[in-house]
Formats: C-alpha cells, sequence, structure tokens
C-alpha cells in the first residue's frame, strides 16, 4: 500500500508561480513511478509530468518550460514546481504512484490562476 498526500494548491495570478508537493507514505520501495495529473472541470484528468525511480521525466507538451517536477528520497516527496501558471492551468492537481502493478492516487490539490 502506499499513501499520497498533496499539498501547496491555491490562488495565484496570471503569470505567477506555485510548488505543489506530494508527500508518500507506505511500501514505497515498490514504487515506479510518480506523476502528477490535472482535472479542469469538464474535462478528463490528463498527466501534468512524471518522475521515474531513475529519475527521467517526462511532461506534458502544454507545460514544457514552466513546470519542474522532482523529488527528495530522504523526505519521501515529489514536487511540481509550477511557473508562468495560466489560467488554463486552473485544475486539481492529483499526485498519482504506480507500484508492483497497482495505482495510488492522492485526493488532490486545488490550482486556480485568476487573469
Amino acid at each position: 500500500q502506499v499513501q499520497l498526500v498533496e499539498s501547496g494548491g491555491g490562488l495565484v495570478q496570471d503569470g505567477g508561480s506555485l510548488r505543489l508537493s506530494c508527500a508518500a507514505s507506505g511500501s514505497l520501495f515498490r514504487i515506479n513511478v510518480v506523476g502528477w495529473y490535472r482535472q479542469a472541470p469538464g474535462n478528463q484528468r490528463e498527466l501534468v509530468a512524471a518522475i521515474s525511480s531513475f529519475g527521467s521525466t517526462t511532461y506534458a507538451d502544454s507545460v514544457k518550460g514552466r513546470f519542474t517536477i522532482s523529488r527528495t528520497n530522504a523526505e519521501n516527496t515529489v514536487y511540481l514546481q509550477m511557473n508562468s501558471l495560466k489560467p488554463e492551468d486552473t485544475a486539481v492537481y492529483y499526485c498519482n504512484a504506480k507500484a508492483s502493478g497497482m495505482e495510488y492516487w492522492g485526493k488532490g490539490t486545488l490550482v486556480t490562476v485568476s487573469s
């Protein structure tokens, strides 16, 4: 079992920055990939960024150059640094972990970007 808790969401103006955190606990050694997804009202959940246990990263085209995913093994935390935020980045952001063929989700944190 893996438990994920997101934090760091909030209200920010167009062009601003936020850093989201995903704190993981449980069977951490089983985790292969941790990703950030987002879901805006009326839209499907989409992958924003992901980082593997080897440190390789992937990003959605819409956030490349603006968002950075990173992790600290000591703190069992994955971060999503979001810069140059746009109103279209408004969504609930979810942390996801894939471990031993299972998938785990956090409850999400709301990011609102005002124009």
